[in-house]
């Protein structure tokens, strides 16, 4: 059995996960060219539709939500960190519930435990007060959980706004919606703090997003880097073969602005 590894309004809800799922594409994006000649086919039936689909997404983010990221990014990085960490801390819960899920009870109330000393210590989550006594992130979720059990990813789908997916990873989505804490805030603020969530998402995916623009086929270029980042989560950073090897150095650069080194 594999063991796994690591959400207001309508459009800002699609928005924000069209950004972190584009972050997490990106995670591994020098190498997608690399290993596409070297790795298997991919299931990509809907290759038509998911092109028209990726110029579509492209096209609106890059009149809409880029110019309003690069503004965002001008924040001081300590403010974007709070943001970032109050969204992580949103997640917990859906996090725990899926190590729980996978049979990983230790990784299950270590997030639990991340998320009582963050919500009161941290103060609704600005301060990431349990990493740095030392609990790491254990991030999981529900269409990580199905692939744990074996649940087969089916083909490769890009989303209106929500960007790269599979049918597998489409499916959990709505199961993720009703497991985060920020849909059951009120709706005058779980809307801004979606609106929030989907801007330091897409900022952070500022430095990074040349390396598939510059690709020779930036389509594949995005569809290779998201199944090999997908597979690096399911198998927690040690998929079964070497096939697919993820650029960690790229995970550091991204995961060490996000800790406040720009």
């Amino acid at each position: 059995m594999r063991t796994g590894g690591s959400g207001g309004s309508r459009p800002a809800k699609r928005l924000s996960m069209l950004a972190c799922v584009c972050v997490l594409a990106c995670g591994c994006a020098s190498t997608a060219e690399k290993m596409a000649e070297s790795t298997p086919v991919p299931y990509d039936p809907f290759e038509r539709f998911n092109r028209d689909m990726y110029a579509i997404n492209i096209t609106v983010d890059k009149y809409t939500f880029k110019p309003l990221a690069k503004g965002y990014k001008i924040l001081p990085t300590p403010i974007r960190r709070g943001f970032a960490n109050i969204f992580s801390n949103f997640a917990t819960p859906r996090s725990a519930l899926n190590n729980f899920l996978q049979g990983k009870p230790k990784r299950g109330f270590s997030e639990l435990g991340r998320f009582l000393f963050n919500t009161t210590l941290g103060l609704g989550g600005i301060f990431d007060v349990a990493g740095a006594g030392g609990m790491p992130r254990y991030d999981e979720n529900f269409s990580q959980t199905l692939a744990v059990w074996g649940i087969p990813e089916g083909p490769y789908l890009v989303l209106p706004f929500f960007g790269p997916s599979s049918m597998l990873d489409a499916a959990g989505l709505p199961v993720d919606y009703y497991t985060d804490v920020n849909t059951y805030l009120r709706s005058s603020v779980k809307d801004k703090l979606y609106l929030f969530r989907a801007l330091d998402a897409r900022a952070r995916l500022l430095s990074v997003e040349p390396l598939i623009e510059k690709s020779t086929d930036p389509y594949i270029s995005l569809r290779e880097s998201y199944r090999q980042n997908r597979e690096f989560q399911i198998y927690d950073g040690n998929p079964p073969t070497e096939e697919s090897p993820v650029d960690q150095e790229m995970l550091d650069e991204y995961y060490n602005e996000d800790d406040g080194k720009d």
